[in-house]
């Protein structure tokens, strides 16, 4: 959906940063809401469209500005919870949304591939060109591509579809591949993800943020939330959920397998509202929080396009115990005014969240001030 304007309180802050700036103090909470004891301010701006962060082994933040084709190295040095400056690392890239740190690399998402740069702790510029590891299909109607790396130290890679409900040609497409570090032996490891986009390990667990079809319906399906299996099928393009923790339902209108089919898909652990749009996650492993956040996992809502009234643009949490969700930073859309999009959060050294919204170009802190 096309963004209506900033809001009032919000443009009125927005004026006094032309540049870079730590938080901003003139406006709580930037006109958004969050639970007693939590403030928001404005940690950087000036960005194109930021996508999904990464926390350098330093604790250097770094973030993939889609529309600019860069990645951006965040600095506090001093670690006061305010931003020191922001150094451009690459350029050039294609479309990058998301990036990751292993061993001696910095591995970068484009639309096309994943490529990764030579990365000693503290770098804020790339030392050399990038390395193509991966050739993926570029483009199509979800262009984003997400790399992470597991437990067991291989990377792995998703890509969404290029459809809204078809049978996908290329296996790469709607589907979670696993490889090497350096991109060899690649194999399939979960398919029928209509668009995963935010992947995290959390402990031995995968999880996967997965944006479902559209033209079903202000409710159908509702977006849904997945334990990713080595070897799982999560039911796209043959079936959808409706509920978490149940088998899914099989879409007579796409009129292809049958419900026995769909009975054996992977069920979600978590829903929320159709056409959400979850993006980035982050699981809350700090100690600034109070308790009852802690190990919770943290989803950025980027927004609906199609559906009234409109869902999303807000942060929630996800208990991943029993798949209760609850808000935690709204207030991007009031009645059918838009403000913003969440697209990430990446936890910080001093445990607060940042939050990506690629619609202003803003990236926002969250912190708690209780102490």
């Amino acid at each position: 959906m096309r963004l209506s304007g900033l809001s009032l309180g919000l443009l009125t802050v927005l004026s006094a940063c032309a540049v870079v700036t730590g938080p901003q103090k003139a406006a709580p909470n930037l006109g958004l809401t969050v639970p007693a004891g939590f403030q928001v301010t404005l940690y950087a701006s000036g960005f194109k469209k930021p996508r999904l962060m990464a926390l350098a082994p330093n604790g250097d933040v770094f973030v993939a500005d889609e529309d600019t084709g860069q990645v951006i190295a965040l600095l506090d040095r001093n670690h006061d919870g305010q931003l020191d400056s922001q150094q451009v690392y690459a350029s050039g890239l294609n479309k990058p949304n998301n990036l990751a740190f292993h061993g001696d690399f910095l591995y970068v998402a484009n639309t096309d591939g994943i490529v990764r740069f030579p990365y000693a702790s503290g770098d804020i510029k790339a030392s050399a060109a990038p390395e193509k590891i991966v050739d993926l299909p570029g483009g199509g109607l979800h262009s984003s591509r997400t790399v992470v790396f597991g437990p067991d130290d291989r990377m792995y890679v998703a890509a969404g579809s290029d459809c809204n409900v078809c049978e996908e040609t290329d296996p790469k497409r709607a589907a979670v591949w696993v490889y090497d570090a350096d991109g060899q032996n690649g194999r399939p490891y979960a398919t029928g993800l209509r668009n995963a986009v935010g992947l995290e390990w959390f402990g031995n667990t995968f999880y996967a943020t997965v944006n479902g079809r559209d033209l079903a319906g202000n409710n159908t399906p509702p977006e849904s939330f997945y334990v990713l299996r080595d070897g799982g099928s999560y039911g796209w393009p043959y079936c959808y959920p409706l509920a978490r923790n149940v088998p899914q339902t099989w879409d007579k209108a796409f009129g292809k397998k049958d419900q026995a089919y769909c009975d054996q898909a992977q069920p979600s652990f978590a829903t929320t509202t159709a056409h959400a749009a979850p993006l980035g996650l982050a699981f809350y492993t700090g100690q600034a929080f109070p308790a009852a956040y802690q190990n919770k996992m943290f989803v950025a809502l980027h927004g609906s396009w199609n559906r009234f009234p409109q869902s999303g643009y807000k942060v929630i949490s996800i208990d991943p115990q029993t798949g209760e969700t609850a808000d935690f930073v709204t207030g991007f859309l009031k009645g059918v005014t838009t403000s913003g999009r969440p697209a990430d959060l990446q936890m910080t050294t001093d445990g607060a969240l940042l939050l990506t919204d690629d619609s202003n170009g803003l990236i926002y802190r969250v912190s708690y001030t209780v102490k």
